[in-house]
């Protein structure tokens, strides 16, 4: 029996009760059902996928190049995940995914100075991996 998407490896539970799952595209995705949307974050296209997806152009350990349009993105994900299963993903599934689960944490009602902290303990211990990440996310505000 397929599991559920509330125990698929890397899904993240938000205050809210909504779902995100973060993972690394280096490796397979984890066993269970595809997501309904994903958001990829990644310094060229992602390849093809089976599923509705938007792009963020965003260089390994740092931060997207278009910060407007990454808000609006992080948002429709956020969004999204009120009725759908979401992905974020990134090369490795730590520093950019982490960055932006943290963002979708202050969306969902996290304290933007606690949003780090809260993915950290739910997702990944060095999630949001430089210094610049961090700052972003304390000084995240929706679009």
């Amino acid at each position: 029996m397929e599991p559920a998407w509330d125990e698929v490896a890397g899904v993240v539970p938000l205050p809210s009760g909504r779902l995100v799952r973060g993972r690394g595209l280096r490796r397979p995705p984890p066993p269970g059902p595809q997501p309904e949307f994903g958001l990829y974050l990644l310094g060229s296209p992602p390849p093809e996928l089976p599923w509705p997806s938007r792009w963020l152009r965003w260089r390994d350990f740092g931060l997207p190049r278009d910060r407007r349009d990454a808000r609006e993105a992080l948002r429709e994900a956020w969004e999204r995940s009120a009725a759908q299963r979401v992905e974020v993903a990134c090369g490795g599934g730590v520093g950019r995914t982490g960055t932006a689960l943290a963002c979708l944490a202050v969306l969902d009602g996290v304290p933007p100075g606690e949003a780090v902290a809260f993915v950290r303990a739910r997702y990944h211990r060095r999630a949001v991996e430089t210094p610049w990440q961090r700052r972003w996310v304390e000084e995240f505000r929706a679009p």
